[in-house]
C-alpha cells in the first residue's frame, strides 16, 4: 500500500522557511485553500484576485479561516492579506484532489477545512459551525449545501484521518490522484450537511461576480463590508462598536455642525489608540465625546434660563458689539 503522503512527492511534509510561517496554534483546525484553478468560464482570468468589495476573492476566504493553526494555499505564491503557506499540486493544474494531496502534508491538526478561493460571502463564524459540528459527532466531514441542496465540498470541514485513508486508496487504486473528480473522495466519506445558500455561493462566471459586487452594496450589508475592508485595509484586527461609533457622529454632527462627525470620530480613535486601542478603550473615548457633543447641543438648545418667563436676563451680555468697540474687541465687549 502506499504510504501518504508519497515520500519525496506533492505533499511531503513542510520545510522550515513554511514551518516559520506558521500561526499561533489557537483552534483545533488547519485550513487548505484551493486556489490555482483554471477559471475557465471567466475567461482564464486570475479568479482569486478578482475584487469584490474592494478585496480580492482570496484574502476573503483568508479572512474567515483567520482562527486556523496552519491555513495552506495551492497554488503559486502572490501577495496575500495576511501570510499563508504556499504548497501547489503535482502536475500543476491536476484538480482539486491533486491540490488536496499536495496540501495536506502541511496539516497535522485533526480537522482540515477544505474551501475554494471563491467564497465572497463565507464568514469566520460559518467556518466554526463547520468544525463544531464535526467535531461534536461521529461523521467523517461536514459540507455546507447549496440553495438548490446541492453538496459543495470545498466549503467543508473533514477529519484529516479520514482524508488521508481515503486519498491513499484512492492512490492505490488509480496509481494517482491527478484528473480524477473530488466526488471520488466524498462518495466514500459519512457527510453531514448543513445548509447555507450565502456562505457557499462561489464565483464560477462573471455573472456570479456581479451578483455578489451587487449584494454586498445592498443597504443592509454595505456598512459591514466597508468597516472589514478598511479594517483588512489598514491592518486593524479590532472589534468595535459600531453602533456607538456610528451615535456619536450623528450627535456630533446635529449638535455641532455636519463637518465635525467624521474629525470627531477620526479623534476618538487616535485618543483610544493612545490608550491602549482596545475596545473598551474605544468605547470609553466615544462616550467621553458623545457627552460632550451633548452637552454643547444642550447649550444651544437651552438658551433660556428655566423661571424667566424666556427673557434674557437683565446681566446678561449683548450680542452685538457697541458701536465704539475698538479693533480687536470681542462681539460681547461692554
Amino acid at each position: 500500500m502506499t504510504e501518504y503522503p508519497p515520500p519525496g512527492g506533492p505533499g511531503a511534509g513542510p520545510g522550515p522557511e513554511a514551518r516559520r510561517q506558521r500561526v499561533p496554534a489557537r483552534s483545533p483546525y488547519d485550513a487548505l485553500v484551493l486556489a490555482g484553478g483554471a477559471a475557465r468560464r471567466l475567461s482564464g482570468a486570475d479568479k482569486p484576485g478578482v475584487r469584490v468589495g474592494g478585496r480580492p476573492l482570496i484574502d476573503r476566504v483568508l479572512a474567515a479561516c483567520a482562527g486556523a493553526r496552519t491555513t495552506v494555499v495551492v497554488a503559486d505564491p502572490r501577495p496575500t492579506a495576511r501570510p499563508v503557506v504556499w504548497a501547489r499540486e503535482e502536475p500543476p493544474g491536476g484538480g482539486p484532489l491533486a491540490a488536496l494531496h499536495a496540501g495536506l502534508g502541511y496539516c497535522d491538526a485533526d480537522v482540515a477545512v477544505l474551501l475554494s478561493a471563491d467564497l465572497p460571502f463565507l464568514g469566520a463564524h460559518t467556518v466554526e459551525r463547520l468544525v463544531t459540528e464535526l467535531c461534536a459527532g461521529p461523521a467523517d466531514g461536514v459540507v455546507l449545501t447549496d440553495g438548490d441542496g446541492r453538496d459543495q465540498p470545498l466549503v467543508a470541514a473533514y477529519r484529516t484521518a479520514a482524508l488521508r485513508r481515503t486519498l491513499t486508496a484512492l492512490f492505490d487504486r488509480h496509481g494517482g490522484v491527478a484528473g480524477l473528480p473530488l466526488r471520488r473522495l466524498t462518495a466514500e466519506l459519512d457527510l453531514t450537511r448543513l445548509s447555507d445558500p450565502v456562505a457557499s455561493f462561489d464565483c464560477d462566471t462573471w455573472d456570479d461576480i456581479a451578483a455578489a459586487r451587487a449584494r454586498i452594496r445592498e443597504h443592509g450589508h454595505v456598512l459591514d463590508e466597508w468597516i472589514t475592508a478598511v479594517k483588512d485595509e489598514l491592518g486593524i484586527d479590532l472589534d468595535v462598536d459600531t453602533t456607538l461609533l456610528l451615535d456619536l457622529a450623528r450627535d456630533a454632527a446635529h449638535g455641532v455642525a455636519r463637518p465635525a462627525a467624521p474629525l470627531t470620530t477620526f479623534l476618538v480613535g487616535y485618543a483610544a489608540a493612545r490608550a491602549g486601542g482596545d475596545p473598551d478603550a474605544v468605547a470609553e473615548a466615544a462616550r467621553r465625546a458623545a457627552a460632550l457633543a451633548n452637552r454643547w447641543a444642550e447649550e444651544d438648545t437651552d438658551q433660556n434660563p428655566a423661571g424667566n418667563g424666556g427673557k434674557k436676563p437683565a446681566d446678561a451680555p449683548s450680542a452685538t458689539a457697541p458701536d465704539d468697540a475698538g479693533p480687536g474687541a470681542r462681539p460681547d465687549a461692554t
